[in-house]
Parts: C-alpha cells; sequence; structure tokens
C-alpha cells in the first residue's frame, strides 16, 4: 500500500485512500480549475477541504505542502518515476495533470505551447484582474469613495474579455475545435465575474458574445458541473 505519511499535511488530512491523487482545495475558481480537470481525465483522488475559515491555508501542515498558504495543492502518489510529487499553483497542476494523462493539451510541440500561452494568459491576466475588480464591487473596497481603483480593474477586466472574444469568434474553444486546459483555466473566472462578484453590468459582460457563447458550454459540461462543487463546502 502506498505510504504517504512522510507528508506533514497528512497528519491533518489524513488519506483514506492513500494509493489515489489527494487534492487539498475549496471550490473557487483557482480551486475548481483542478477539480474540474480531475473529474474531466477520469483520475481517482481524494478531496480534502482547505477551509479559509478556520484558517486551514496556515496551518503548518498545509504550508509544508504550498509555502505561499493558497489552493489547490495536490499529492499524487505515483508521481514521474513512481515517487509522490507534491504540487502547489493552479496552472502547473493543470500542466502536471494533462502531461500525466495526455488529456486536453495537443500532443504537436506548437499546439503545446499555444495552449499554454492562453493558460498563461488567464494566470497573469484574467484570474488577478478579475480577483482585484471582485474586491472593490463585492467586498470590502465597495465602500472605498474613490472609484479609480475599481475602475481601473473594470478597464482592464473588460479589455481582457474582448482579447478573448475576439479570439473565441469562429471558434468552439480556446484552441478551435478541441477543449483543453486553456479552456479549464479561463472559464472558472469568468463564470465568477459574472456570478459571485456580480460584475457582469459592470463590464458590459453582453457585449461580450463569444465568451458568453463558450461559457455556457463550458458549465454545460456533466465533469464541470461535478468539479464546481468539489471538494465540499462543511
Amino acid at each position: 500500500m502506498t505510504d504517504l505519511s512522510s507528508f506533514p499535511i497528512t497528519k491533518k488530512w489524513p488519506a483514506q485512500h492513500p494509493e489515489r491523487l489527494q487534492l487539498y482545495s475549496l471550490p473557487t475558481p483557482n480551486g475548481v480549475k483542478v477539480s474540474i480537470m480531475l473529474e474531466e481525465t477520469g483520475l481517482p483522488y481524494e478531496p480534502h477541504l482547505v477551509s479559509f475559515e478556520t484558517n486551514d491555508q496556515m496551518s503548518p501542515e498545509f504550508l509544508s505542502l504550498n509555502p505561499n498558504n493558497k489552493i489547490p495543492a495536490i499529492l499524487d502518489p505515483d508521481g514521474p518515476g513512481g515517487k509522490p510529487l507534491a504540487l502547489f499553483e493552479s496552472g502547473a497542476i493543470l500542466m502536471y495533470l494533462a502531461e500525466k494523462t495526455g488529456k486536453f493539451i495537443p500532443q504537436d510541440a506548437a499546439g503545446r505551447y499555444e495552449t499554454l500561452q492562453w493558460v498563461m494568459f488567464q494566470m497573469g491576466g484574467i484570474g488577478p484582474m478579475f480577483g482585484q475588480l471582485g474586491f472593490f464591487n463585492k467586498f470590502a473596497g465597495k465602500d472605498y469613495e474613490d472609484k479609480r481603483p475599481r475602475d481601473r480593474y473594470v478597464g482592464e477586466s473588460k479589455r481582457l474579455l474582448g482579447v478573448l472574444d475576439r479570439h473565441l469568434a469562429n471558434r468552439e474553444w480556446i484552441m478551435g475545435d478541441s477543449y483543453t486546459i486553456a479552456d479549464i483555466a479561463a472559464f472558472p473566472w469568468i463564470r465568477n465575474l459574472i456570478g459571485f462578484y456580480e460584475a457582469g453590468e459592470l463590464v458590459g459582460f453582453n457585449d461580450f458574445k463569444n465568451v458568453a457563447r463558450v461559457l455556457e458550454a463550458f458549465v454545460a459540461r456533466p465533469a464541470v458541473a461535478r468539479g464546481l462543487n468539489i471538494p465540499k463546502r462543511g
């Protein structure tokens, strides 16, 4: 039987199925990227809820796996060379799982790098900008009298949506006919922007018809519907 006892994180979140990939996460836009990917690939895994309400992400056990105290993180008992691999950062995890399974990433070098560029587009642009917009629109930032910070993120979010909308014209998915980790990276954030962050009207989301069309196709996927609620909140 696989032994993961040398990893401190298993003391706080014991592995009931140590032979399976262990997921430490929360159903946020970054967290569900990985749960959706795992559901899409069919890899056996065991999810563990990292509760922000109790500061689980700051616990020594979690920090032993991710010193950056962010979800998601994984522990794969069957990593490269058959050895356990601990990994954090959602983009890196998506790339790893795509390469591990050979799914949702083109096998040719050019297609692979084109896919990765759109993953980086989400990691460096969509995620940080939408997150800041969410802060200024829904959370403490909404009380600021000076609306210039909010408007800066509104403008940049609209620009990013425009880039993606133009790219998606006459395309089924970001990479064309093929659904890839680029879609899995981007669309949880877009869903969150107009849903949880309540910023659809603010960014004029109705103007981005292609993004809306692909978002609808994305959330209609059964694996996406499952992954959006994993790990289940207590």
